[in-house]
Order: C-alpha cells, then structure tokens, then sequence
C-alpha cells in the first residue's frame, strides 16, 4: 500500500471518527446482547441493546478495532438510536453494496459513511467496517429470543 493509498485510506475525517465513538458506556439493563469477530483481522465488538417497541432505545458498544471500523462504529451508533430491525438490515444490506459492489452511499441518516470510500479498494478492510451494524443485528436477534418491553 503506497503512502498516498494510506492518506486516502486512514483520512483525517476517519481519525477524527475513530476518536469520537459514542455510546462506550456500558448499560446495565439490557434485552440483547452479542459479540462480533472478524476472522480476516480479529477486530471485535460487543453490543448490547435496550428494545421499546421494537426500537432501539439504548444501545452500548466496545469497540477494539481498526479506526476503520472504529469509524464506522461512530457513524453507526451517532443515528442507532430510534432505529428497528427493518431499518438496521436496510443499512446492512446499502454498505454491503457501496462496499464490495461499488454501490451508492447508504441513505439518510447513514450518508456519512460516504467517508469510507477509499476503503472499497481493500476488501480484507470490509468485514471491520461492517462489524457495527452486524453486532447490532445480532444484538436484535438474541433481544428477541425475549419478551421485548413495551
């Protein structure tokens, strides 16, 4: 990878990302919970969610990645909040194309994650990026195993 390729790659905007991902702080009370690995890289995180309605009311990540999924951890959980299983698998299904089909920005609120671009030419790259939203699915999934509150 050239010098230039890691400017572009590991931009300012993404190491500013990487320093600024929100919900860090563990919640105690929780409905689902998951752990993500990726086996390309071995970046992880851990999730854990609060359901009202089938929407995410509160959410907590740890996050030991790249600053790429760093970064995408912080797009991510800036807009989880509100958010339902229909609307995580709508973005799951947007950054998989814009990633690995060259496919367009993921809609609104996601349309940040335009600042990966440069990461489309590094596939060992994606798995890290996608963890966040892959997490959360998971997260959903296992919440809703059980009686979600109402």
């Amino acid at each position: 990878m050239s010098t230039e390729n890691l400017f572009d790659l590991y931009s300012q905007k993404i190491l500013a990302l990487a320093m600024d991902i929100p919900h860090i702080t563990p919640i105690e009370e929780f409905d689902g919970s998951a752990l993500c690995r990726s086996p390309v890289c071995g970046s992880q995180i851990e999730a854990k969610i609060y359901l009202h309605k089938d929407m995410i009311s509160a959410y907590a990540q740890d996050v030991k990645t790249c600053a790429l999924g760093q970064a995408s951890a912080a797009i991510f959980g800036r807009h989880v909040l509100g958010k339902t299983a229909k609307d995580i698998e709508k973005l799951q299904t947007e950054l998989v194309k814009f990633l690995k089909e060259n496919g367009d920005t993921p809609s609104a609120p996601f349309e940040e994650y335009h600042i990966l671009i440069a990461a489309r030419d590094y596939k060992n790259r994606h798995a890290s990026i996608l963890l966040a939203v892959d997490v959360c699915l998971e997260a959903i999934k296992n919440a809703t195993k059980k009686t979600p509150h109402k």
